[in-house]
């Protein structure tokens, strides 16, 4: 018997091979296809040698899964876990558990994309509706979009929306004394950078104050519950628009905004179902008034018809985003939370408005009772009217209470000196009341209080019928539950059926040992604001993850905060503005943004107060170094900074951008790098290598975060020494020791860590790889990108490439000519790959008429192949039509995609059947049937409609 060495025998680095598409044997294979030696060869050709680290990543050795786990668990343990009853936006729930099981532990779920291909496609999409829905019934408006990342971030929005919608000459926003201190945090930041003044003040003297727009909290900071509908007219009156921060818990019970007259309704949908997590993900909802649809941050999820026309979802009013409008879009693509919004919508599905009604008047009369209780005992309550929210004036027993309950397993909201804060939620039981009356020296006979109790007035209940839609009634036991998300999922084609090649999106492998912390309660019933020795573990392991990032990045400093990459750009932006202004350059406001840079960018620019100048790129897709000196000295005393993705979003390493990065310094500017690319950083060159100043890091491409149908994300951005200083911070819950450099800067985000709860995500994923791994998933996704472009090169010309003739870790493909030889266009062959069982690659970005395709380090060289042969396929079918065999209007491509029904029925297509729905022996063994045929895009625009389809159409 071979003696094998034990270190072999332990294989710590296993998970490095499962987490990599391909083997030693392959690799060697596949080079040799596309003519490299090795792939240290391929990796010199590609990545120019003047930008490659000097030295390996300075990162333990890999761990295996089962370690890594257990450490992280150890980790996790030194959470301190009580009740906490703090509130301020965040309160504990019950995720149904048939919703933990068959949505957010589901890579049927999880592992879903953006649903631009509406055809694959639809169970997500009906889900979102179900989401609108229920916002739109709760807040009393017609219209609501398909969720935001959090309540300040929408505050915020709705800011800028009102100053978009409003016709007042006033640049005056007025903001509620009493809304949620983080969303005053987030509102300041965003109101500066867009030249917008803030007056604050009560609610109700909103109205005395000439303003464009006004954010109103209801029920506010202190719990308190006004009918808001004198001062909402009034501000109409005078042309403001007027938004109402609010708890969808609150509204099953109370009169809606949109009763009140409100023009927008906002706020978290955490407590529907969503654990708090240390402050996120969270799904916020939006809604509106109709007049303002076009106005709208975020998505908004339609109803339109298909080929046969047949009801189809999709995401409508799309031309009001950034990759179209740029600079001029309403918000950043990247503004939403689907799973976290798929979850909310769900939980209203399973309870129905009766299940609520009944958790929500729960809520209320436990509140009711802690509040006849203290009332009996003395205590004088300083909220009047109320939901869930008590403050109380404790005078000088306020410190010993509260020492009392932390002692006791209960977390309370330390208001002041003298005023404690309760709020009361789903997980509130009878023995927890009892249990916090002691704590303020009373034992009260709760069953006798019951009959005593105050409840909310008529006058502030609401009187229409909510959820009246048969799907908020038809799926209350667990077997209908759970055959309906499974016919949702059907619908949807998820990483865990085939590859999704989507250039600049970095669709990778997301490992079950890397999801599985994220349930764990350790992690998941952590309220943002506990105190800081409460969180020891979650605080041990965003550090642990900021060291990592910062060897990765080659930076000194990570602000956590950004809870998604088009926020991280953001946060990048503000960070750069503030350090200009601490230089007495505040006047500095140009940002320079290359044709070749990713599309969130001018949105974020914008956002943050800059005038984007665009760089134009040479043929080869690079910076054109002449426009970019002549623009940077012509803009040298107002450049703020320039905004680069690496590798470039036309795939390729830029070899002067080194010399990039020295004509922005030398004309006074930052420079932002986008993190979308890193997949092809990581372990060969760094952002601080190549002369950046500050960059983001999109955790849900690079690091494994799955993109959850269009969220979550994390997009923490790394900082150079001397942009440290002026990261986010937060007003309520410092990000660190106040001896930290960033102290007291505004916040950018809700919560002071982001969306804490997926960063385990990351942390195991670098755990596992280690230096060595990281460095292998960034050249086998280099060699996979150019495997499928020399596979196709032959069939579809490659837009862009390097000095060597090798693209970076994505490749465009350039559709232009078939389409000028045979009318196919690049959206012909995003629907036709559907009907080989991929999901389309990303298409007309960064170019119009072009398909962008990155395989990622994940797929195997077996799937590889299979995406080459389909699209060699589907080549050879845009041959037939060239040469006449079928027309240009009567093809497999054009009558893409093709479902069940056209199994059965007429058919009168000059191609057969099995060529429409089995054109490659491989696809009968693992069919995908896209739920719709292609969806007519203009129908949903000129008839929107984004409820849920009427009762009779559904029954059909």
């Amino acid at each position: 018997m071979q003696k094998i060495p034990l270190s072999a025998l332990e294989q710590r680095d296993e998970f490095i091979a499962r987490h990599l598409g391909s083997n030693a044997t392959e690799t060697a294979t596949m080079c040799k296809a596309i003519g490299a030696a090795s792939l240290d060869a391929l990796i010199d050709q590609t990545v120019p040698a003047g930008i490659r680290l000097a030295a390996p990543l300075a990162l333990a050795e890999p761990v295996p899964e089962h370690e890594a786990l257990a450490r992280l668990k150890a980790i996790a343990g030194k959470n301190q876990l009580k009740r906490s009853l703090i509130g301020l936006g965040y309160y504990d729930t019950l995720l149904p558990r048939v919703i933990l099981r068959n949505v957010l532990e589901n890579p049927g779920w999880y592992t879903a994309y953006t649903p631009y291909q509406a055809e694959v496609s639809q169970g997500r999409l009906e889900a979102l509706l179900n989401w609108q829905q229920m916002v739109i019934d709760l807040t009393g408006l017609p219209l609501a979009n398909a969720s935001l990342l959090d309540e300040a971030t929408a505050a915020a929005e709705a800011m800028a929306m009102a100053r978009r919608a409003s016709k007042a000459k006033s640049n005056t926003f007025f903001v509620d004394n009493a809304a949620f201190p983080q969303t005053i945090d987030v509102v300041k930041t965003r109101a500066k950078y867009l030249g917008l003044d803030l007056v604050f003040g009560a609610a109700q003297d909103a109205d005395q104050h000439d303003v464009f727009g006004a954010l109103l909290q209801y029920p506010d900071k202190h719990g308190e519950v006004r009918d808001l509908s004198a001062t909402i007219s009034a501000l109409r009156a005078k042309g403001a628009i007027v938004a109402v921060a609010s708890d969808l818990m609150a509204l099953v019970l109370l009169k809606s905004p949109g009763a009140m007259g409100a023009d927008i309704a906002l706020g978290s949908a955490q407590r529907f179902g969503v654990p708090m997590g240390f402050g996120g993900p969270h799904a916020a909802f939006f809604a509106t008034r109709d007049e303002h649809k076009r106005a709208v941050p975020g998505r908004i999820i339609g109803v339109s018809i298909d080929a046969r026309g047949n009801k189809a979802l999709r995401m409508a009013l799309q031309t009001r985003e950034q990759h179209i409008r740029r600079e001029k879009a309403n918000s950043n693509l990247c503004t939403s939370q689907v799973l976290l919004a798929n979850m909310a919508g769900m939980y209203a599905v399973w309870h129905g408005p009766e299940g609520l009604r009944t958790i929500a008047t729960r809520i209320h009369r436990f509140t009711s009772i802690f509040a006849q209780a203290l009332k009996d005992a003395g205590y004088a309550l300083k909220t009047g009217t109320f939901f869930d929210t008590l403050d109380i004036a404790t005078a000088d027993k306020t410190a010993v209470i509260h020492r009392a309950a932390l002692a006791a397993g209960y977390n309370l909201r330390h208001v002041s000196a003298d005023v404690l804060g309760v709020s009361f939620d789903e997980k509130t039981t009878r023995e927890d009341l009892q249990a916090l009356l002691a704590l303020f020296g009373t034992n009260a006979d709760l069953a006798a209080l019951d009959e005593t109790a105050p409840t909310l007035p008529d006058a502030l209940l609401r009187r229409d019928a909510i959820l009246t839609h048969p799907v908020f009634h038809r799926y209350h036991t667990e077997h209908e539950m759970l055959r309906y998300l499974k016919r949702l999922q059907n619908r949807d084609l998820a990483l865990d059926h085939s590859m999704i090649s989507l250039g600049s999106c970095t669709m990778k492998l997301n490992a079950t040992s890397e999801m599985i912390p994220i349930t764990w309660p350790e992690f998941g019933d952590i309220h943002p604001f506990v105190p800081r020795e409460q969180a020891a573990g979650y605080l041990e392991m965003i550090e642990g993850l900021s060291d990592y990032l910062k060897v990765v990045t080659g930076f000194p400093a990570i602000c956590m905060q950004p809870n998604s990459g088009a926020q991280g750009e953001y946060t990048g932006l503000v960070a750069i503005r503030r350090y200009h202004e601490a230089q007495g350059q505040a006047h500095r406001d140009v940002c320079l943004i290359p044709k070749s840079a990713h599309g969130t960018n001018p949105a974020s620019a914008h956002l943050c107060g800059l005038e984007v100048v665009v760089v134009d790129c040479d043929e080869m897709g690079n910076i054109a170094i002449d426009d970019l000196k002549a623009k940077a000295e012509q803009y040298r005393d107002r450049l703020a900074a320039l905004m680069i993705t690496y590798p470039s979003t036309h795939g390729v390493f830029e070899e002067a951008v080194s010399e990039i990065c020295a004509i922005v310094h030398a004309n006074g500017g930052q420079v932002y790098m986008d993190g979308a690319n890193m997949n092809a950083q990581v372990g060969l060159t760094s952002p601080a290598t190549i002369g950046a100043d500050v960059c983001h890091l999109n955790l849900h491409k690079t690091f494994c975060v799955p993109h959850g149908g269009g969220g979550p994300g994390m997009g923490p951005i790394a900082l150079a020494a001397h942009m440290a200083p002026y990261a986010a911070d937060h007003a309520v819950a410092p990000t660190g020791p106040q001896t930290r450099v960033n102290a007291g800067q505004g916040a950018t985000t809700a919560a002071p860590f982001g969306s804490a709860s997926i960063l385990p995500i990351s942390w195991m994923y670098i755990t596992m790889m280690g230096a060595k791994g990281l460095k292998s998933a960034t050249e086998i996704a280099i060699l996979n990108a150019n495997y499928v472009a020399s596979g196709l090169a032959a069939d579809f010309p490659i837009l862009y490439r390097g000095s060597h003739d090798r693209v970076a870790h994505e490749a465009i493909f350039d559709i232009r000519p078939i389409k000028a030889a045979s009318g196919i266009t690049e959206t012909d062959i995003a629907k036709r790959l559907m009907d080989y069982g991929f999901h389309a690659p990303t298409i007309s970005f960064p170019v119009a008429g072009t398909i962008m395709v990155e395989p990622t380090e994940s797929e195997s060289k077996a799937e590889l192949d299979r995406f080459i042969a389909a699209m060699r396929a589907i080549r050879a079918e845009i041959r037939k039509v060239e040469a006449g065999e079928w027309s240009a209007d009567a093809n497999p491509l054009k009558g893409a995609p093709h479902t069940q029904a056209d199994l059965v029925g007429e058919w009168n297509r000059p191609y057969s059947r099995e060529e429409a729905v089995f054109p490659l022996p491989y696809v009968a063994a693992n069919k995908f049937w896209p739920s719709v045929n292609r969806i007519d895009d203009v129908y949903g625009d000129r008839h929107l409609f984004c409820s849920c389809a009427p009762v009779e159409d559904y029954e059909a």
